[in-house]
C-alpha cells in the first residue's frame, strides 16, 4: 500500500511467491485480516488481493486450496459481509463473492451461498438486503459465462420457491428485471440455447409462484409476446415464450383471475396462435388418404398453436376468449386464403371446450359459420368444418343435438357423398358418431333411413379409412337408437360380419377390430332374441382370433376384450361357457406391469418421445418418468372388462374370484392411470356381491359365508386404506360410494376393529375435505379472482359435497347395520359433524347432516333419545329453511322424532305444529321443486296426529291432515301416510270420520285417487282399502254413497266400479 515504488514491487513479488508456494497460508491471512483488522484501508485491501486470488485467469488459485481452506474463504468472506460497516467494503466483498460464486456455482461448489442471501433479503438491514441484491446482479450481468447466469438464474427461482409467505417473496421483486435481463441479453447476443434455458426455469417459476410476477406482469407478458412474435427467432424459443404465457393463464389455483386482467395481451396471444395455425402445407399425402396420417401437411407451429388454443380457453373461459375470438375469426373466414377459413374453423373446434358455457348463448350464429364452411371449394376447409361439427357436438351438446339436428345431420350426409375427398368422406361419418353420442333415439329415428344406407354404401369403399369411418359411426348410431335399430339388422349384420371373417390381412387389423366393436354395439341395441344366431358365430371367430398368435401392437386386442364383454352384457347367463375362453387373456391384460422409463430430469438422454408415441413423461423431482400409455390403455380396458362380467353375471362369476380379487385390489393405489383405478373400485361391491349370492344360492363350490367374510376383510381394509391417499377427489367420492355399497352388502361381517378403522377413515375424509374447503376461500381472496372463477370454484366445491354426500351415506349404513352399538362411535364424529348444521355452510352440507341424525333417530329409537336436546332444536329451525332439501330433511326427521320421541318430543308439539303448517300453507308447496318438501311434511303431521293426539287440538288438526290427502310426489311417504290413513278408518278414529262421519266422502276420495294412481300404496293396503270401500257400500245410506261418488271424476268412477267389482 506504500506510494513509493519499489517497496510496493517488492511486496507485490512477496505476495506472487506466496501465490506460488502457499496459497493456503496466503488465502486464510487475508482472510484473517478481511475479518479481525480494525483497519478500514486493510480491509479494503485484503477484500481487492483476495478477489485477485479468486479471479479465474492464468494463476486462478482456488482448485489448489485444500477443501478446508476454501471451506474457510467460503465462511469468512460471508461472515464479514454480515459484519462489515463501510459500504465501500460491503462492494468490494460482493465483487470478491460473486467472482468466486462464477466459477464454483454451476457445479454446485457453494450450497452455502443461497441460503445466505435469503437470509439477508429476509433482515431487516438495509445494508444486507442490497448485498445480496449485489451479488445476484453481479452474477446476472458481470459474468461471460452463461451457465453461471443459468445456475444464478435456476438459484434464485428455486429459492423464491423455497419461500413459504408471498411478503417473503415481495422482498425480492427487485430482482424480477435482472433475471429478465439474463433472458433478453442472451437473446441479443444470438446465443438461443442459454435464452430457452432462462426460458424453461421462468415457466417452471410462472407454474409454482405466478403471483411473484404480478406487479411487473405487464412488463414480463409484453417482453415474452415479442419473443413470440420475432420471426426471426427459432421456433423452440418461440414456443417457449408463448408457453410462459399460458402457464401462468393455466395457474388458476395459485393466481386465480390474474391474466384476465390483460385483455390486450390476450388478444395479441390470441393473434399469434392464429397465425401459426396457417403454417400448414397441402399435402398430396392429405389427399391421397392412402395412411391413417391425418395430420399431413401441418408443421409443429400448427401443433403448438392448436394445443395452446385449447389450453388458453380452458384457462380463461369464455368470457375472456369470445369477444377476442369474435373480433380475430370473422376476417378470417371471409380471406381468399384456403389456409385462413381452415384456421378459423380449427380455432372455433380447438375453444369450443373452454368456452362452451358462452358458446351455447350464440349457438346459432356458431353454427351458421361452421355449416357455411361444408360449401368451401378446398377440401381441407370442409374437413376442418366437419370437424369442428363433432367438436362442437361433444362441446355443446345436447343443446346442439336439439335446436340444429335439421341443419347438421342432413349436412354430414351431404359430405358422405364426396367419393373425390375419401379423407373427408370418413371424417363426416367419424362426426355422426359425435353427434349420436349426446343425442336422443327421438332426435335421430327420422334421419336413420338415410344415414344407414349412406353408411353401408361407404362400407363398400375401396378406402381402407373410410370403411373404418363408417363402422364407427353405424356403432354409434346403433347404441343411441337402440331397439329402433332392428329394422336395419338384417341389412347391416352380412356386411359386418363378411369384413370379420376377411379382413385377415396385417393391414386390414383396424378394420376388422372396428367391426367386431361395431357387430358387438348392434347386438346389444338389438337385444339377445335378434342377436343370438349371429352372436355365436361371431363368438367362434373370436374364440379363434384369440387362440392364434397376436402380435403386441395389435389393436385388435383391446377392441376384443371389450367385445366380449359387450356380448356377455347382451346374452346374460347364456355367455358363461364361454367364460374360460375369455378369462385368462384378459387377467394376463389387468395384469401388466406399467412400462416405466426413469431418468434424471436434467439428463440430456431425453425419453425418446418419437421412437414411440405411446410414451407420455412426467416429471416428479429430479426424476423424469416416461410410461408407455398403450400399456396403460390396455390395463384399463381390461380391468373395465373384468368389473363388467361381475356386474353382469352376478354369481355366475363365482369362480373367477379367486383369481379376479388378487389382481384389482391392488390397483386401488395404481397412481399411473386414473382408469385403472376408477374399474378397481367399481369392481369391489360387484366381487362381494357375486361371492354373497353365490354361497346364498349354493352356487359356491362347497363355500360357505366363511368365504364371504374372507373376501370382506381383504376388500373393505383396502378400500379404507386407499381413500385418503386418493389424489382425485371424483375418485375419492366413488371409492366412499364402492365402500357404502360393500357394506350394504357385508357389513354385518365387520368385527369392531374394522368399524373402528372405517371411523377414523371418515374423520380424516372430513378434515381433508374442510382444509381443501379453506384453501379454495384463501384463493377467493385473491386480487384479481372474478365473476370466472367463482364458477369454477363452485364446481369444485360441488365435487367436495359429493365427498360429504357419500361420508352421510356410509354412516347411515353402519348406523342402520349395527343400531345403537354403533353409538360410542357416532358421539366420537359429533364434533366433526356437528359443524355442519352451520348457518355457514352449504345446502347441501346441512341436508346431508340432518340426514345422518334422521337415521341415528329412526335406527336407535329410544337410544338414541339422548340426542334431541342437541338436534331439535337445530331440526326445527331447519323445517323452515329456505332450501327445499333441507326442509325435505327436515321435516322428515320431525316425523321420525313425533313417532319414537314420545314424552322427550311432547314439550315440542306446539312448535313441530306451527313449522309443518308453515310448509303446507305455502302458497307454492306444490311446485315440483317443494313437493317432496310438502309431502313429507305431511307425513309428520300425521305422526303427530297418530302419537301426540293428546297434546294437540285433535278436531282441527286431523282434518287439516286429511284435507292434505293423497300425496303423490314422495311415493316412499305416500305408501307410509295413505296405509296409516288405512289403519284409521279400520279402528273409525273419531275425529278423521267427523261429527255425523261427515268426512267420510273426502276419505273415499283420496281412496279412490290412490288406488287410480301410480305406486302410491303398497299391495296390501290398496286390498285393505278396497275391502273398506266394499264395507262402506253396504254400511252407508244410498244418497251419501250416491253424492260422494258423483264428486269424483269419470275416469276414477269407472276405475273404481271395475276395481269393487272385480
Amino acid at each position: 500500500m506504500s506510494s513509493a515504488n519499489e517497496p510496493r514491487s517488492q511486496a507485490e513479488s512477496l505476495f506472487n511467491l506466496a501465490k506460488q508456494t502457499d496459497p493456503n497460508a496466503l488465502s486464510l491471512k487475508l482472510a484473517h485480516l478481511l475479518h479481525a483488522c480494525p483497519h478500514l484501508e486493510l480491509r479494503a485491501m485484503s477484500a481487492i488481493l483476495l478477489r485477485k486470488l479468486l479471479t479465474r485467469d492464468d494463476s486462478y488459485v482456488y482448485p489448489r486450496l485444500t477443501p478446508h481452506t476454501q471451506s474457510s474463504l467460503k465462511s469468512v468472506l460471508l461472515a464479514s459481509i454480515q459484519r462489515e460497516e463501510a459500504k465501500t467494503i460491503t462492494k468490494k466483498l460482493c465483487d470478491t463473492v460473486s467472482e468466486l460464486a462464477s466459477g464454483i456455482l454451476p457445479d454446485n461448489g457453494w450450497p452455502e451461498l443461497l441460503p445466505f442471501m435469503f437470509q439477508c433479503v429476509s433482515s431487516d438491514s438495509p445494508k444486507l438486503q442490497e448485498a445480496a441484491f449485489l451479488i445476484f446482479a453481479q452474477l446476472a450481468h458481470a459474468s461471460k459465462n452463461p451457465d453461471v447466469k443459468i445456475a444464478a438464474l435456476n438459484a434464485v427461482i428455486n429459492f423464491i420457491q423455497c419461500l413459504s409467505t408471498s411478503s417473503d417473496r415481495d422482498r425480492f421483486q427487485d430482482l424480477l428485471p435482472v433475471m429478465m435481463h439474463t433472458l433478453t441479453e442472451a437473446l441479443n447476443n444470438g446465443n438461443e440455447p442459454t435464452a430457452q434455458e432462462a426460458l424453461e426455469l421462468l415457466i417452471e417459476l410462472a407454474g409454482t409462484e405466478p403471483r411473484f410476477l404480478r406487479r411487473q406482469l405487464v412488463e414480463v407478458v409484453g417482453s415474452m409476446l415479442q419473443i413470440a412474435e420475432a420471426e426471426s427467432l427459432e421456433e423452440s424459443t418461440r414456443h417457449l415464450a408463448i408457453e410462459f404465457v399460458i402457464t401462468l393463464a393455466e395457474a388458476r389455483e395459485r393466481a386465480p383471475g390474474m391474466m384476465r386482467k390483460l385483455p390486450q395481451f390476450i388478444s395479441r396471444l390470441f393473434a399469434i396462435l392464429m397465425k401459426m395455425l396457417l403454417d400448414i402445407e397441402d399435402d398430396p399425402v392429405w389427399h391421397s388418404a392412402e395412411t391413417e396420417d391425418e395430420d399431413a401437411g401441418e408443421s409443429s407451429n400448427y401443433s403448438v398453436g392448436q394445443e395452446c388454443l385449447d389450453r388458453l380457453s380452458i384457462s380463461l373461459g369464455g368470457n375472456t376468449i369470445i369477444p377476442v375470438a369474435s373480433e380475430q375469426l370473422p376476417a378470417y373466414l371471409a380471406a381468399p386464403e384456403w389456409e385462413k377459413h381452415h384456421a378459423a374453423l380449427i380455432a372455433i373446434a380447438q375453444i369450443a371446450e373452454g368456452c362452451s358455457k358462452v358458446m351455447i348463448k350464440t349457438l346459432e350464429r356458431v353454427v351458421s359459420m361452421v355449416l357455411t364452411s361444408f360449401q368451401d371449394p378446398h377440401p381441407r376447409v370442409r374437413w376442418a368444418a366437419i370437424n369442428a361439427v363433432g367438436q362442437l357436438s361433444t362441446d355443446l351438446g345436447p343443446d346442439l343435438q336439439e335446436q340444429y339436428h335439421q341443419q347438421v345431420l342432413p349436412a354430414l350426409a351431404g359430405a358422405m357423398d364426396d367419393f373425390q375427398n375419401p379423407r373427408v368422406q370418413a371424417h363426416a361419418a367419424s362426426a355422426i358418431l359425435n353427434f349420436s353420442e349426446n343425442c336422443t333415439a327421438a332426435i335421430l329415428m327420422p334421419y336413420l333411413d338415410g344415414i344407414v344406407s349412406k353408411l353401408l354404401v361407404l362400407l363398400q369403399n375401396g378406402k381402407q379409412m373410410v370403411q373404418e369411418g363408417a363402422l364407427t359411426a353405424l356403432a354409434s348410431v346403433a347404441d343411441s337408437s337402440q331397439e329402433q335399430f332392428q329394422k336395419y339388422y338384417d341389412a347391416v349384420m352380412p356386411y359386418l360380419k363378411n369384413i370379420l371373417v376377411n379382413a385377415t390381412d396385417k393391414s386390414n387389423r383396424m378394420l376388422r377390430a372396428k367391426a367386431m366393436e361395431c357387430i358387438s354395439l348392434v347386438g346389444m341395441a338389438v337385444g339377445k332374441e335378434k342377436f343370438r344366431d349371429d352372436a355365436i358365430q361371431v363368438m367362434d371367430v373370436l374364440m379363434a382370433l384369440q387362440r392364434s398368435q397376436m402380435e403386441t401392437d395389435d389393436p385388435t386386442t383391446s377392441y376384443m376384450l371389450q367385445a366380449w364383454a359387450r356380448l356377455c352384457k347382451c346374452l346374460g347367463q347364456d355367455f358363461i361357457p364361454y367364460m374360460k375362453v375369455v378369462m385368462p387373456p384378459l387377467l394376463q391384460s389387468a395384469q401388466l406391469k406399467p412400462d416405466v422409463t426413469i431418468t434424471s430430469a436434467d439428463s440430456d438422454n431425453e425419453i425418446d418421445e418419437s421412437d414411440d408415441e405411446g410414451m407420455e413423461t412426467i416429471t416428479l423431482g429430479d426424476k423424469r418418468i416416461g410410461i408407455k400409455t398403450s400399456v396403460l390403455e390396455e390395463k384399463a380396458t381390461a380391468c373395465n372388462m373384468l368389473c363388467c362380467y361381475a356386474d353382469e353375471l352376478k354369481e355366475g362369476f363365482f369362480p373367477w374370484i379367486e383369481q379376479v380379487a388378487p389382481t384389482l385390489v391392488p390397483l386401488l393405489k395404481f397412481y399411473f392411470h386414473e382408469d385403472v383405478r376408477k374399474a378397481a373400485v367399481s369392481a369391489m361391491p360387484e366381487l362381494l356381491r357375486s361371492a354373497k349370492l353365490a354361497v346364498e344360492k349354493g352356487l359356491a363350490q362347497g363355500h360357505n359365508e366363511t368365504y364371504v367374510k374372507q373376501l370382506s376383510d381383504y376388500i373393505i381394509p383396502a378400500l379404507v386404506e386407499a381413500i385418503p391417499k386418493e389424489p382425485d377427489t371424483e375418485i375419492c367420492a366413488s371409492m366412499l360410494d364402492a365402500l357404502n355399497e360393500c357394506l350394504q352388502i357385508s357389513g354385518p361381517l365387520l368385527d369392531e376393529s374394522q368399524v373402528r378403522s372405517i371411523v377414523d377413515e371418515i374423520k380424516q375424509v372430513i378434515t381433508a375435505s374442510s382444509s381443501r374447503k379453506r384453501e379454495r376461500a384463501e384463493r377467493a381472496k385473491a386480487e384479481d379472482f372474478d365473476a370466472e372463477e367463482s364458477e369454477l370454484l363452485k364446481e369444485e366445491n360441488e365435487a367436495e359435497e359429493e365427498v360429504f354426500e357419500q361420508v352421510g351415506e356410509i354412516l347411515g349404513t353402519m348406523v342402520k347395520t349395527f343400531k345403537a352399538s354403533f353409538l360410542p362411535f357416532f358421539d366420537e364424529l359429533s364434533s366433526y359433524l356437528t359443524p355442519m348444521w352451520g348457518k355457514d355452510k352449504t345446502a347441501e352440507e346441512r341436508r346431508i347432516a340432518i340426514c345422518i341424525f334422521d337415521d341415528v333417530a329412526e335406527q336407535c329409537r329410544e337410544t338414541a333419545l339422548k340426542y334431541y336436546d342437541t338436534y331439535l332444536p337445530f331440526l326445527l329451525e331447519a323445517c323452515n329453511d329456505e332450501n327445499p332439501d333441507v326442509r325435505q330433511a327436515a321435516v322428515y326427521g320431525l316425523g321420525v322424532c313425533a313417532e319414537f320421541g314420545g314424552s322427550v318430543f311432547k314439550p315440542l308439539v306446539g312448535e313441530a305444529l306451527s313449522r309443518l303448517n308453515v310448509v303446507i300453507r305455502d302458497p307454492n308447496a306444490l311446485q315440483p321443486d317443494n313437493v317432496m318438501a310438502y309431502d313429507n311434511a305431511v307425513s309428520a303431521l300425521g305422526k303427530i296426529c297418530q302419537y301426540h293426539r293428546d297434546s294437540i287440538d285433535s278436531s282441527q288438526v286431523v282434518p287439516a291432515w286429511l284435507n292434505c290427502l293423497p300425496i303423490k310426489g314422495d311415493v316412499i311417504e305416500a305408501k307410509v301416510v295413505h296405509d296409516m290413513l288405512c289403519s284409521m278408518v279400520e279402528r273409525s278414529d273419531r275425529e278423521l270420520l267427523g261429527p255425523n262421519n261427515q268426512y267420510l266422502p273426502k276419505i273415499i276420495t283420496v281412496f279412490a285417487e290412490v288406488l287410480c294412481g301410480k305406486d302410491l300404496a303398497t299391495e296390501q293396503t290398496a286390498n285393505r282399502m278396497i275391502s273398506l270401500l266394499r264395507q262402506l257400500q253396504q254400511t252407508l245410506p244410498p244418497s251419501a254413497l250416491a253424492s260422494t261418488w258423483s264428486s269424483l271424476q269419470p275416469q276414477q268412477q269407472l276405475a273404481l266400479q271395475s276395481i269393487l267389482s272385480s
